[in-house]
């Protein structure tokens, strides 16, 4: 297993690492700092450097073998690297931390919109949820002005695990209809915005509201029958 430093210090820009495999799908270390694809939050970019100091971009991170796999996928005709190497993985910092925003905005659209959850998606420049509730309920006013107050009230934010057993118990916890935590991996991780929001979320966010920064709703349409889709962005 890969030891996944993004998990613990999401504000880690670069790692030292060994290269462990390379396959047609993508690189292997030992530890990274590369967020996969998951969770509606997009896989990091960067790079891989060599110990001469070649650099091999990474275009995107997502999910490989078992449950702390992760596979460094490079774009065609960039620089190999073998197993065995040791090499410095380094992220984008300037888009992962536009998307630990954007994620941790969402925990708050959560707790402004109270109803399920049925999808979701972060971005460079945007993010959204889309909620099962009727169209009437979401003023974007409303929405907008909750939003910016629990930014500025510089709420913390920390990740932490509970049992499955805790989960079972507090079935309320999960707001996403579409999508389960994964369970039998003797833990859940949660993330908790004090006073405010706590749900399951493996992603990486920001550690007070105070650094999301001005929001705006730019968009609130509906998406099916019920589906109601709110779209946000720095304002």
């Amino acid at each position: 297993m890969a030891e996944l430093v993004f998990r613990e210090d999401p504000y880690a820009r670069a790692c030292r690492a060994r290269v462990v495999g390379v396959t047609p799908a993508g690189i292997v270390l030992d530890r990274t700092v590369f967020y996969p694809s998951g969770g509606g939050q997009p896989g990091d970019s960067g790079a891989i450097v060599r110990a001469d100091g070649t650099r091999v971009r990474i275009g995107g991170a997502v999910k490989g073998e078992g449950a702390d796999g992760v596979l460094h996928v490079a774009p065609p005709g960039e620089p190999p690297v073998a197993a065995g190497e040791e090499v410095e993985a380094v992220l984008d910092w300037e888009r992962r931390y536009r998307h630990m925003r954007f994620h941790t905005a969402l925990h708050l659209l959560c707790a402004v919109v109270p109803a399920p959850v049925t999808g979701g998606q972060v971005a460079e420049d945007k993010a959204r949820l889309d909620f099962d509730i009727d169209m009437e309920r979401l003023v974007k006013e409303r929405i907008e002005a909750e939003l910016n107050r629990l930014v500025a009230e510089a709420h913390p934010v920390k990740a932490r695990w509970i049992a499955d057993e805790e989960l079972d118990a507090r079935p309320e916890l999960v707001r996403t209809m579409s999508v389960q935590p994964p369970r039998g991996q003797g833990g859940v991780r949660v993330l908790e915005i004090e006073g405010v929001d706590l749900q399951p979320c493996g992603g990486t966010h920001v550690a007070n509201t105070r650094e999301v920064g001005s929001l705006a709703v730019t968009k609130i349409r509906s998406e099916g029958a019920r589906n109601r889709r709110v779209v946000l962005g720095f304002a």
